[in-house]
């Protein structure tokens, strides 16, 4: 076969290793080849002998070095890996002059990567459009959804920190008045009505149709209805013993868009709103104060996930009665972060359970910031999926895959060994290891050591016999706790197919504690980190070379403490 096998496999394991941080994998490498040459599929075991063989080589070189191989015989596997990682954007809308658009949480919780999407996508639509951005904090319901105070700012930080600015803030709370007069107008008009039945008796009414119960009130003259309003908001009902409902149709076969709650009673004595207190005991319900703010703010485009199509269609009833123009639309499947807990209402028994809003086991957005997540990555990652209306589902892979790679231009790489393994240095004279900080910087930091020092490898890489090259120092063979000196030049470790292993000088060595997010549970290791560790500020993310990124989480005079990410 005129095909040059090695060279095939050269190259994709090369593009694999780049993008994974300069460490290829067998699996993928091998999938590339046969997707390359299907013939090959025949001698299989064989390939994959050879694909181990030449991954190995590959991993043994620096990021520079594989990236100045790739460019120098495989020039074309760069352009097509810069195709793929041309910027993506959203779909263009159809605008007229003006565009506004909100996000409206529910300040009950931190927001996380599924409910922060709306926001995401209406901050970049109002950005490609030169329009307007509201933060509206959708805080109506002080007993189901009761807000948390601090949760205000947790929402506006996190909006902060992922690039996110608005024009324009304000609470649903400090507007129950105008919706009182919203109200008020609909019930004058016929449009709406105060239900002094049970929930249980207007459930049945539905059931069986027949809405003819006097507590009812639906034929009642406007007026009437007016007088039961009034005797509402003077405290003159208990909660559950009337609600403003809308007039829709008796006939619709879905019973839930019939004659909708628009306001209820809430005892707020015993459940206080955490901004009004106790001042106000009728409350709006969200279909009602987002149709009323929508139209008072002039938004012209809403971005939502789908699961609110019932709303969009109770909420035409009022536009339609308020005779105001209905807002475009736009909806979106849910997206989920596979691996995470991603309902709301979860995250909240978590967090009341003592479980901090920044965990890194959670999906929260501050748990992704505090793992190491960058917040061009996930303003990437929700561009990217864009509107699709199917719902997505995202793995945690997807997501380090992206933040790895706007982590790898400006991620300083240092060396941290976990299980390790202590050898003495038997070297001739001072040696000094030059380390650039990243790949490509000419930014280095010297490591001086002499004959005798000891230094910490992993247990692994440290066999016995076994000849290694320490990144950036010398090539030394393993004999028992000895780091015999072989060479200097890389030249020499290629023949003797010596892996490039960090190391850290144990006299300089700081200790590290690394926490790990594994599923529901946090595990912790130990370590020692090269002396640059110690300089590193809290949040700062970084990469221990061979092993992944990791996030300072914080940092004294006994240890630094980091959160890993991926690797």
């Amino acid at each position: 076969m005129s095909l040059n096998i090695d060279e095939l496999i050269y190259k994709h394991a090369l593009a694999n290793a780049i993008k994974h941080n300069g460490k290829a994998s067998v699996g993928p490498v091998m999938s590339k080849v046969i997707g390359e040459y299907p013939e090959l599929r025949n001698k299989a075991k064989e390939i994959t002998e050879q694909v181990k063989q030449i991954v190995d080589r590959v991993n043994s070189l620096t990021l520079n070095e594989q990236l100045s191989e790739l460019k120098a015989k495989f020039p074309e596997m760069l352009e097509e890996r810069k195709e793929k990682e041309e910027k993506k954007s959203l779909p263009p809308l159809h605008v007229n002059n003006i565009f506004v658009t909100r996000f409206a949480p529910n300040p009950d919780g931190p927001i996380h990567l599924g409910n922060v999407r709306a926001a995401i996508i209406s901050s970049e639509y109002a950005k490609m459009y030169n329009g307007k951005f509201i933060l509206r904090f959708d805080d109506t319901d002080p007993k189901v959804k009761k807000p948390i105070k601090e949760a205000y700012e947790w929402i506006r930080e996190d909006l902060r920190w992922l690039g996110l600015s608005w024009q324009e803030e304000f609470k649903e709370s400090s507007r129950i008045e105008r919706y009182y007069e919203v109200i008020r107008e609909l019930i004058r008009n016929g449009h709406a009505y105060i239900d002094c039945c049970t929930e249980e008796e207007f459930k049945k009414m539905k059931e069986t149709r027949n809405f003819s119960l006097q507590c009812f009130n639906r034929e009642k003259e406007p007026s009437r209805n007016e007088e039961l309003w009034d005797k509402m908001l003077s405290g003159g009902f208990k909660e559950g013993e009337a609600v403003v409902r809308i007039k829709t149709d008796l006939n619709d076969p879905d019973p839930s868009k019939i004659d909708w709650v628009i306001a209820r009673i809430i005892d707020t004595e015993a459940n206080p709103h955490p901004i009004v207190g106790s001042k106000y005991i009728v409350w709006p319900t969200y279909n009602f104060a987002t149709v009323v703010d929508d139209h008072d703010f002039n938004v012209t485009h809403i971005f939502r996930a789908k699961e609110h199509t019932i709303n969009a269609e109770k909420q035409k009833w009022i536009y339609d009665y308020m005779n105001w123009k209905i807002p475009e639309i736009m909806e979106f499947g849910r997206l989920k972060l596979e691996g995470f807990m991603m309902s709301k209402s979860k995250i909240k028994v978590m967090l009341e359970k003592g479980l901090g809003k920044d965990d890194p086991r959670l999906p929260t957005i501050a748990g992704l910031r505090r793992r190491g997540i960058l917040p061009e990555t996930i303003r990437e990652l929700i561009i990217e999926v864009g509107l699709k209306n199917s719902d997505a589902t995202i793995s945690f892979d997807n997501l380090a895959s992206i933040n790895r790679k706007n982590l790898d231009p400006t991620a300083k790489r240092l060396m941290y060994v976990e299980s390790f393994k202590e050898l003495e240095l038997n070297i001739d004279e001072q040696m000094t290891a030059q380390i650039p900080l990243y790949p490509g910087s000419k930014e280095f930091r010297q490591i001086k050591v002499y004959p005798g020092d000891r230094i910490y490898v992993n247990e692994q890489d440290a066999k016995d016999g076994k000849v290694i090259r320490l990144v950036e120092l010398c090539n030394v063979r393993v004999q028992g706790n000895k780091a015999i000196f072989t060479s200097t030049d890389i030249e020499s470790a290629k023949k003797e197919k010596a892996s490039i292993v960090q190391w850290v000088k144990a006299s300089e060595a700081v200790r590290v504690r690394v926490i790990k997010a594994s599923g529901d549970n946090l595990e912790k290791k130990e370590g020692f980190g090269e002396k640059a560790v110690a300089n590193l500020k809290e949040g700062e993310v970084v990469q221990f070379v061979r092993y992944g990124f990791v996030r300072v989480d914080s940092q004294n005079e006994k240890e630094t403490v980091v959160i890993y990410s991926h690797e």
